[in-house]
């Protein structure tokens, strides 16, 4: 049975509201226990015993309490022992990847806004976090039943472009057709007309003045504007392609511009915003730092900001996009930001009677060298997207070459593709998303430990195990009536958290849950594959265990779909 949608439906039953089914935590999970925690929480939350909660959610369970017995202890644990019979008949309904989803997201209207880099500038290893998180947590959501649209929001309007136009055309650079080099050159001039900029402000006022003509329509710096736009966008859909992203919608900052009245004139007349030194800034007295520092959202020389067009956002994501829900990917440094940005909304929102959507900034700690420092090249530059993403493959066919040369080349070629961006990824996933990590090429790309291989592998080995005894791995096994061992029940239980699992990473917007749970399932599998032969066994015992082979195989591989990667039959 699919235990979230049994969660779901008692605690429904028992008249709790919907975050206690999703509070529900796996807390342990030894042979012969399956235990959840949950009610303490739910319990304090709104006032109530634990104890009682938890008796009333397990007196609502529709199940055969002959063949799944819960019990309660201590402060609310609910307690679960399953029959050898009941974990069979589990099993058997995950027959495909729908029947994992615990749909505990079923008809909620959401928008995830990751990816969403600044045009005009190389991306460095820190923006694949954005990337690999906002994908993985888009794919959990839509598989828990939610509508999610995806906006790149990228960053097409700041003072980016003010530095590289003022480059420009101090420098005389002139475009060329089919410059693979373009965007670093771009990058180049960023940084000279930064550099100009931050030694003179003279020179600064000028900087702020290219971008104020585009932002106005000036004819020759919207020309540049588009076509640094367009390099961007050329470099952008080799990543997407790489990283296997794509998007709902693109609404850079640019698309809010024709908005942007309505917010300053709405935020005016309610007394939210105020001229501030020339600027129209948003102050919140109730607030330790943000009664003094100011949320500005229009420049003193009337320039659009991100932080208006943020605001621009958050009105069009309600009233055209119909979110329930925005989840924002921006990294920690942007906390006191997205802090601002929600208090300024909510105030906007509920004084207009708007409807006021959930917000969430979801972000991430820093991807760090050996040495504990943010990862930099030897001269101190940042590391390129591009070079890591490229390195991983090299890296991998390197690998895979020594691993398996009598492959097909054009299959060894698809392999190290799938295994080095899958490491780069799970590498990144694999850990608490809020945390620093540290970045080391052997940890990530080896077949020992929690790392991409060493799942990627584990999959690999169970198609490979079909093939050995001559069966297919979308066989129906129904006829298994049973488990016996102490090694198939103790896979069976494992397996039969997969829905619980999904929906923890999917509630709390932490993969890293899915990516622990993926490696514990891997480990237990392992265990099991080394001690209950399959290979020379009766018809009855082989399909016993083929059973329990294809529930992992069907598990590892739609979680690692939705933690972004893809996989192969053979490495």
């Amino acid at each position: 049975m699919n235990l979230s949608s049994v969660f779901q439906s008692a605690a429904k039953k028992a008249g709790f509201d919907e975050t206690f089914s999703t509070s529900l935590k796996i807390a342990e999970a030894k042979f012969g226990d399956l235990q959840l925690n949950g009610a303490l929480a739910y319990a304090k939350a709104h006032g109530l015993n634990p104890r009682e909660v938890a008796q009333k959610f397990v007196d609502s369970l529709e199940i055969d309490k002959a063949q799944i017995t819960p019990s309660i202890a201590g402060a609310g644990f609910i307690n679960f022992t399953f029959t050898p019979k009941a974990l069979a008949a589990a099993l058997k309904e995950f027959d495909r990847a729908e029947k994992l989803s615990p749909m505990t997201r079923k008809g909620a209207k959401v928008v995830i806004d990751y990816g969403s880099v600044n045009m005009g500038k190389q991306l460095h290893i820190g923006n694949i976090r954005s990337y690999n998180i906002g994908e993985s947590i888009y794919r959990l959501l839509k598989f828990c039943g939610a509508n999610v649209h995806r906006d790149n929001h990228v960053g097409d309007w700041g003072t980016t472009f003010g530095f590289i136009i003022y480059a420009i055309k101090k420098t005389g650079f002139k475009f060329r057709e089919d410059d693979p080099d373009v965007l670093t050159t771009i990058d180049e001039l960023y940084k000279k007309g930064r550099a100009l900029g931050e030694t003179n402000s003279a020179t600064m006022d000028d900087i702020r003045g290219e971008l104020v003509k585009i932002q106005k329509g000036d004819k020759e710096n919207l020309a540049l504007w588009k076509k640094i736009i367009s390099e961007t966008n050329k470099a952008l859909d080799w990543l997407h392609g790489k990283l296997d992203v794509s998007y709902d919608s693109t609404y850079g900052e640019s698309f809010y511009e024709d908005k942007m009245e309505r917010v300053y004139k709405e935020l005016e007349e309610l007394g939210l915003a105020k001229i501030d030194q020339g600027a129209l800034v948003v102050f919140h007295p109730e607030h330790p730092r943000f009664k003094e520092q100011p949320f500005i959202i229009r420049k003193s020389d009337g320039g659009t900001n991100y932080c208006g067009t943020d605001l621009a956002t958050m009105i069009f994501r309600v009233e055209e996009l119909k979110a329930d829900s925005i989840y924002n990917l921006a990294d920690a440094r942007q906390i006191d930001h997205m802090e601002q940005l929600w208090l300024t909304t909510q105030k906007w929102f509920k004084a207009k009677g708007y409807k006021l959507p959930n917000f969430t900034h979801i972000y991430w700690g820093t991807i760090q060298g050996e040495d504990g420092k943010p990862f930099k090249t030897r001269s101190g530059e940042s590391v390129k997207l591009r070079d890591v993403l490229n390195e991983a493959v090299a890296r991998a066919r390197k690998i895979v070459d020594e691993k398996n040369p009598e492959l097909p080349d054009a299959e060894r070629k698809e392999i190290a593709e799938v295994v080095g961006i899958g490491a780069l990824r799970y590498a990144d996933l694999a850990q608490n998303r809020t945390s620093d990590y540290q970045f080391n090429w052997d940890k990530l790309l080896s077949f020992e430990g929690n790392t991409a291989p060493y799942l990627l592998y584990a999959v690999a080995r169970i198609h490979s195990l079909f093939e050995k005894v001559g069966r297919k791995t979308d066989e129906d096994f129904s006829a298994v009536s049973t488990l016996e061992t102490t090694a198939e029940i103790a896979l069976a239980r494992k397996i039969i958290q997969a829905p619980a699992m999904i929906a923890l990473a999917a509630s709390d917007l932490r993969p890293h849950y899915l990516a622990t749970y993926l490696y514990e399932l891997t480990g237990v599998f392992s265990s099991f594959y080394n001690s209950d032969h399959i290979q020379g066994e009766t018809p009855e015992v082989q399909n016993r265990r083929l059973l329990l082979a294809q529930k992992t195989l069907l598990i590892l591989e739609t979680g690692l779909h939705l933690l972004g990667l893809k996989t192969v039959k053979r490495m």
